[in-house]
């Protein structure tokens, strides 16, 4: 809060809590020098926390109450000054003169680090007025109860506690103490049990392993046996494979060849001109178409053999002749006389229409095909 004159300046100070301007007393802070502000300024000696059981049960049934404030919320918590306030230092500058004296300067300068320090050893912003300090020490005061309060109550129980032990019946913990003695007799012969089962099973265990070893190397013999006899048996699927194909074109054949007369492959009669032919050998001739006489003769051999074929096919015996097929130079043999042979063949010439044993023989061999 501002107020002065034009030759006078003065400074003000605000309340941390409240924010209202307050009236120091400066003969107070006269009397302070560096040597004391130094002291002042030297961090206090940390105390270690003892946790008290107490108050840590007590947190415990009162955790669904962590969210309501205490009564000393506003000792912990630091308060924020008012937009009032503009440095750090927790005064404003309302006015300023040119020239300031020494004995000015110095105690706003005492008395801004002497709020500094304080400010700083404690969780509370200073300076405070005097109603906001009276509320902060019935605040203080309340905590202290509540603290001197807990501590009475923790060592009454401690004490309560202390006398209970004193006064525990002796004969209790002598029967207490005998029957651990017993469960622990008990358990060790469970235990000695235990172990005694623990060896069995581990023998049971390597028993179970060496024939899990002996079933793994049967079981490795018995794919190598089973890879063998799948490859024999591949190969044996194959040559049956291949003997059922021959036996297929085999049968094949076979039924092709029953369906084959083997006269007619063998003996192709057929006819050329005005002469018919037997496997291309002309059977005749003319004054106009002079046949050679071998191919004639040809001709009948071939004949003569297809009889003779015909009737051994049939278990014929002719009566009267027996063919004899000799190529080119075939003829009939008379069963009456067989000294007299009839050639089916001749070799032309003017003995020819005189030699009438080729007739014999044709005559012949016509009497052989009506029988």
């Amino acid at each position: 809060m501002i107020s002065g004159s034009r030759g006078t300046t003065r400074v003000s100070f605000v309340c941390q809590k409240c924010s209202q301007p307050l009236r120091l007393d400066q003969s107070s802070f006269s009397s302070i020098d560096d040597e004391t502000l130094s002291e002042l300024t030297l961090p206090l000696p940390s105390l270690p926390v003892v946790p008290n059981e107490k108050s840590t049960a007590k947190e415990k049934d009162s955790d669904h109450e962590a969210n309501i404030p205490e009564v000393n919320d506003d000792v912990v918590k630091r308060t924020i000054a008012s937009k009032r306030s503009v440095d750090g230092n927790g005064f404003t500058l309302i006015d300023a003169q040119n020239v300031r004296s020494d004995n000015l300067s110095h105690r706003l300068k005492v008395t801004s680090q002497l709020f500094d320090i304080m400010s700083a050893q404690s969780d509370i912003d200073h300076p405070l007025c005097e109603e906001c300090t009276d509320t902060l020490l019935d605040q203080l005061d309340h905590q202290l109860k509540v603290t001197t309060d807990e501590l009475n109550d923790y060592s009454k129980e401690f004490v309560d506690k202390i006398d209970g032990s004193k006064e525990e019946d002796t004969e209790l913990l002598t029967k207490e103490l005998e029957d651990l003695k017993l469960e622990e007799s008990q358990l060790m012969q469970e235990l000695e049990k235990v172990e005694v089962e623990r060896c069995k099973v581990e023998q049971s265990i390597a028993k179970q392993q060496q024939e899990a070893e002996r079933l793994d190397k049967e079981e490795e013999k018995y794919w190598i046996q089973y890879n063998e006899y799948q490859k024999q048996l591949l190969e044996f699927e194959e040559e049956q494979q291949s003997v059922d194909n021959q036996l297929h074109y085999a049968q094949m054949q076979l039924d092709k060849l029953k369906k084959t007369n083997v006269f007619n492959s063998t003996f192709n009669i057929w006819y050329k001109g005005h002469f018919g032919t037997i496997n291309n050998f002309r059977l005749g001739r003319l004054p106009s178409v002079p046949v050679d006489w071998s191919e004639i003769n040809a001709a009948w051999g071939q004949t003569v053999l297809l009889l003779h074929a015909l009737a051994r096919k049939m278990n014929l015996k002719f009566k009267r002749y027996r063919l004899v097929p000799f190529g080119n130079h075939s003829y009939l043999e008379s069963l009456e006389d067989k000294s007299k042979e009839l050639p089916l063949y001749a070799s032309g010439g003017f003995r020819f229409f005189w030699d009438t044993k080729f007739d014999h023989a044709m005559v012949a061999f016509l009497d052989c095909l009506q029988e």
